[in-house]
């Protein structure tokens, strides 16, 4: 697929008028960004502003920030969706401070600091391509690297891993190996994330996207190949699947081991 310029993405923003004056910063998020993206996905760009965009046409989401929402327009280019998302520069803000070392040390969990929106939205900000506003953008994301996100994530992921192992150990034990073998897939889901997060590749919310995120980040405690193997459970015999079941917690076992969380 052909590399487009900022150039190219910015004229069907500035066709539309969808770029106020007060704006600091405009960047590509989503698969698009990364060179993920195929014929049929959507067009991801965030717009950070000085001010809240307020247009007739713009849609409204619901967010724990002041302001409490942000806008997004939404157009079709060449038959692709657009989807433009508006934040104000103090809202960016506002969600580096929940993710600052003084609020992580008070043992507060990621999903009680941030929604998975504003999750994903941070995260963003190290794969993006900036349009517009890079040296902000650059800022924001050393911002970002110095923050407690990372180990905000990656206490969540493995916590949650070690939940589901525990639930599919106790349903192997009890004869139920349908439910321990969807909490052991359940486990390893988030131990990989665990993994992946430790090395800087965010995006659990959005596991179609975990082989890709694998590739990238290239972690030394497990090669994509036996991760693959495990996510398609290649070995699962219906019959027996407890020596199945078994690898994969002592496989989440070992990453939980491994991942260091600060």
């Amino acid at each position: 697929m052909p590399q487009q310029q900022p150039a190219d993405w910015l004229a069907p923003l500035h066709a539309r008028q969808l770029l106020p004056a007060g704006t600091v910063a405009a960047f590509v998020v989503g698969s698009a960004a990364r060179g993920w993206h195929n014929a049929r996905s959507d067009y991801d760009v965030y717009v950070v502003t000085t001010e809240e965009w307020r247009t007739a046409t713009s849609g409204s989401i619901l967010m724990p920030l002041n302001p409490p929402r942000v806008r997004s327009e939404m157009f079709y280019e060449d038959g692709r969706r657009w989807e433009v998302t508006y934040w104000t520069e103090s809202q960016i803000d506002q969600m580096l401070a929940k993710v600052g070392w003084e609020v992580y040390e008070r043992g507060i969990i990621a999903g009680e600091v941030l929604t998975p929106r504003e999750e994903v939205s941070l995260a963003r900000l190290g794969t993006c391509l900036p349009l517009l506003g890079e040296e902000w953008v650059d800022a924001k994301n050393r911002e970002l690297q110095k923050s407690a996100f990372r180990s905000f994530v990656v206490v969540r992921s493995l916590g949650a891993a070690d939940d589901a192992v525990e639930d599919a150990l106790g349903q192997m034990e009890s004869g139920s190996l349908e439910a321990a073998t969807l909490s052991a897939r359940r486990a390893l889901g988030h131990a990989v994330d665990a993994l992946l997060e430790g090395e800087g590749e965010y995006g659990s919310h959005m596991p179609k996207w975990r082989p890709h995120r694998f590739r990238a980040a290239a972690p030394e405690a497990l090669s994509f190949e036996e991760y693959w193997a495990l996510e398609t459970m290649q070995g699962y015999d219906r019959a027996d699947p407890r020596p199945w079941i078994r690898t994969v917690l002592t496989i989440c076992q070992d990453i939980s081991m491994r991942v260091e969380t600060s």
